[in-house]
């Protein structure tokens, strides 16, 4: 949760208007439970859109996150019928996303050049697959920290999203 590129990300979502919710998985910093490969996780993502949708039930919900947590987001934000909006940021495109692939909802994913995780050919290879609307910024030099570019993210962000209607 208090990672640059999660911390900067959910400030430029805020500052374009959305209403955002950051959180620690199970297991996480002061999180109860502990890690469950993605099960339990989430869970914990459901959670969390459910409590979003109660608070602000007027407001679409757009799903994202950072690495293992982008993940989730996409897994998850492409089964629930809540979520209009699917946001990935480096995400591991050797987990299981046969959902997300499938999904129509609209798709962003932000990757680095030099992501040393995750090679910027599989994230081509992932965004080939994916049904339209889709949407991919490959962010030069960087890793998957986004090292020294976590601006160039944010700029991404409200580029992609800052006048997205769904």
């Amino acid at each position: 949760m208090h990672n640059k590129v999660v911390y900067r990300s959910a400030k430029t979502l805020s500052q374009i208007g959305c209403a955002t919710l950051r959180f620690n998985f199970r297991g996480v910093g002061k999180s109860d439970g502990s890690y469950d490969e993605g099960r339990g996780e989430a869970d914990d993502f459901r959670a969390a859109i459910d409590w979003m949708t109660r608070q602000y039930p007027d407001l679409e919900v757009w799903a994202g996150g950072f690495s293992f947590g982008a993940w989730v987001a996409l897994t998850v934000g492409a089964a629930e019928s809540s979520v209009s909006l699917l946001l990935g940021i480096a995400p591991p495109t050797h987990y299981d996303l046969q959902d997300f692939r499938a999904s129509t909802k609209p798709k962003f994913l932000i990757h680095g050049e030099a992501d040393e995780l995750i090679p910027v050919q599989d994230m081509w290879r992932l965004y080939g697959e994916l049904e339209e609307p889709k949407e991919l910024v490959v962010i030069d030099g960087a890793d998957h920290l986004f090292d020294g570019k976590v601006s160039e993210v944010c700029d991404a962000i409200a580029d992609l999203l800052g006048d997205f209607e769904t």
